[in-house]
């Protein structure tokens, strides 16, 4: 997480810190003068409710003395005249009071300044002691002639007491004066802030905001021009600098692509055409290996392909035998009798190409720099420069090694090294298929010969044993001399050969007829029932249900194989009339079901040797070959009914 810096450096560096600093201290200024402002008002506005109550002392006084007079000239009541002159006494003392403590509601209150404060306190005591004695005094007196004494002392106390308010009221004047004055000139300073502050804030904004965005708007310009040399001042380190300090870095980066531009086109061009070749080699390799070969061709092919596309001198492919753990050079290409004599056999880990079927990994060797992986010295001796050794593998087993050696020195590339293990791979399953599909053909052939041996076992070997028992009571016969014997045995013999040259021709029938190209497993059927029908006189019918994809042809053929194996069970034991083949085809298999009205045979009593029971047992063999559903179902004296259920699912698997 980035460290927050301290207040002090976000105000002093950051450009939000300083708008804020020097908007806060605008405002604290501003704000000050405005508290001086009204601070001074309210101190007018006192001061002038004071001088207005000051100025109303004096003509308090005057009405006192206006009525002293008239009471002195008019004699009349004189309870009256004593309540005037204590309400007007009243009257001044409450103005005196408010100008000493002042109200601050109104407001009202007298200036500090000038000594106001003491010549007030100074009236105050001239009129409790001298003026308000004398005005009680002569509201006390009844009679007029002593008034008129009285008035002489008192015209002189209070004309010295109003030149003395009058003194007070002129300094108040003063002071209101001076109070004016330093509003106006507050007022003055006011404007003078608020000008200079515009300018300062113009100034500001110039120097921090409007000229570095006008900087980058025109670096941005020449960078669209395609000035790639542009550079920004950095003016301060704030957001503008560090923008300014990226727009800089943007440029060199801009500027040193633009001026590598090509040799990066190059370096792309060159690694896509590499890949372009890498992608050429597999696919056309791939396409070679997926073609019928053998593995001798296969692998010639292969080296043929791998050595001209990557520019080799010479190449092999060398097979490893699992017993003895040995490398043997099965096809090699442009290598001399000295190589392949020195290097047709190698131990598993031995030189560079055990180390890569030991290790299962791929190896482009220079053979002056490594001669611990090179012991034999075969190489070098040879004039190859480079050797590569890519293991063949299979389903990550390895089963060989391939070389390809160079005249020129070559980098250990990973991508070669990747595309050399990936060739391998490919050859490797190739080698592996083509090892898989022979011993599939192998397995087929043995178990056809499995198949043939039980037929011959059930056909030709027990009419083989009848005529041997036959050829022996023959030869009993003649030592007897018995004729109408030997005649007999002779019938008999005559007939078993009779039966052996039928069951051999149906052999042959069997295993030549076959669904191929031109016959579908229809016509082949229809054939072989015609074939029953004309050998034993049995009345056959083919019956074709549905429509269907056709099945490979080797399913067809055993499947037909085990038709004819229910056919010739019937034609041997059934003693049928009639025999039927029922053939459905629909979307998800086949059902072929062979049924005949014979003699039939209790289904649940196994007789191994039984002639019947080896056929079935074939039937049933063919029938778990392709994936198929075998049903028998049978009874004595009710017939027999075969019936195979292929599924299109089970005959992929299968």
């Amino acid at each position: 997480m980035k460290p927050v810096p301290p207040p002090s450096a976000w105000f002093g560096q950051r450009l939000s810190g300083k708008i804020v600093g020097i908007l806060l201290g605008f405002f604290v200024v501003a704000l000050a003068a405005i508290a001086l402002t009204l601070f001074i008002s309210w101190q007018l506005e006192g001061a002038a409710a004071a001088i207005n109550d000051a100025g109303s002392l004096r003509m308090r006084a005057y009405h006192i003395a206006y009525h002293l007079a008239r009471a002195d000239a008019e004699p009349g009541d004189r309870s009256a005249f004593a309540a005037l002159i204590h309400t007007e006494i009243r009257g001044f003392e409450d103005t005196l009071a408010k100008l000493g403590r002042g109200d601050p509601t109104r407001p009202l209150f007298i200036p500090r300044d000038d000594e106001i404060p003491a010549d007030l306190g100074h009236l105050v005591r001239i009129w409790t002691l001298d003026i308000r004695p004398l005005l009680e005094r002569l509201a006390a007196t009844p009679e007029p002639f002593a008034l008129r004494l009285d008035m002489n002392g008192f015209d002189a106390t209070v004309g010295a007491f109003v030149t003395g308010i009058n003194d007070v009221v002129l300094k108040m004047e003063h002071s209101y004066a001076r109070s004016t004055n330093i509003l106006r000139t507050s007022q003055v300073v006011l404007i003078g802030l608020a000008v200079i502050g515009t300018l300062a804030l113009v100034r500001f904004f110039f120097v921090l905001v409007i000229r570095p965005v006008s900087e980058l708007t025109e670096g941005v310009r020449r960078m669209a021009a395609e000035d790639f040399s542009v550079r920004v001042p950095v003016f301060a380190r704030d957001e503008l600098g560090e923008l300014s300090e990226g727009f800089n870095t943007m440029a060199c980066h801009v500027q040193d692509l633009h001026a590598t531009l090509e040799q990066r086109v190059e370096d792309k061009t060159r690694r896509l055409t590499e890949k372009n070749r890498e992608l050429e080699i597999l696919y056309t390799t791939s396409g070679f290996l997926h073609e019928p070969n053998d593995i001798d061709g296969l692998c010639r092919g292969f080296l043929q392909r791998v050595q001209d596309t990557l520019g080799a001198r010479a190449s092999s492919v060398r097979l490893l035998d699992r017993d003895s753990q040995k490398l043997c050079i099965t096809v090699c290409e442009g290598l001399d009798e000295h190589f392949l004599d020195d290097e047709a056999v190698l131990a598993c880990g031995q030189c560079v190409c055990g180390a890569a079927v030991e290790h299962n990994v791929a190896f482009i060797t220079d053979v002056a720099r490594n001669p611990a992986l090179l012991p034999l010295d075969t190489c070098r001796r040879a004039g190859f420069r480079t050797v590569a050794a890519a293991t063949v593998s299979a389903n990550r087993r390895p089963i060989g090694v391939f070389n390809l050696y160079f005249d020129e020195l070559r980098p250990a590339d990973e991508s070669e090294r990747q595309l050399l293990a990936t060739l391998g791979q490919q050859l490797g399953t190739a080698i592996d298929n083509l090892r898989l599909q022979a011993r599939e053909r192998e397995m087929a052939v043995s178990e056809e010969r499995n198949l043939l041996a039980l037929e011959l076992h059930d056909s030709i070997a027990q009419s083989l044993a009848f005529l041997n028992l036959q050829a022996q009571l023959l030869e009993e016969s003649i030592g007897g001399g018995d004729e109408a014997e030997m005649r007999g045995i002779l019938a008999m013999i005559r007939q078993g050969v009779q039966q052996s040259y039928e069951d051999v021709r149906e052999l042959l029938v069997h295993f030549r007829t076959g669904v191929g190209v031109q016959q579908d497993l229809d016509a082949a059927v229809d054939a072989a029932l015609r074939r029953l029908a004309e050998q034993t006189g049995i009345a056959t019918d083919l019956d074709i249900q549905g429509d269907g994809a056709p099945l490979d042809p080797q399913t067809e053929t055993q499947v037909l194989y085990i038709v004819q194996e229910a056919l010739s069970n019937v034609r041997k034991h059934a003693d049928a009339r009639t025999a039927t083949v029922l053939l459905r085809r629909g979307l998800e298999g086949l059902s072929v079901t062979v049924r005949d009205d014979g003699v039939g045979f209790d289904a649940e009593r196994r007789a191994d040797d039984g002639q019947a029971h080896i056929g079935l047992q074939i039937m049933k063999e063919r029938a778990a070959g392709i994936g198929a559903r075998f049903f028998v179902r049978s009874s004595r004296g009710k017939g027999t009914e075969i019936r195979l259920e292929l599924h299109r699912k089970q005959e992929e698997a299968a």
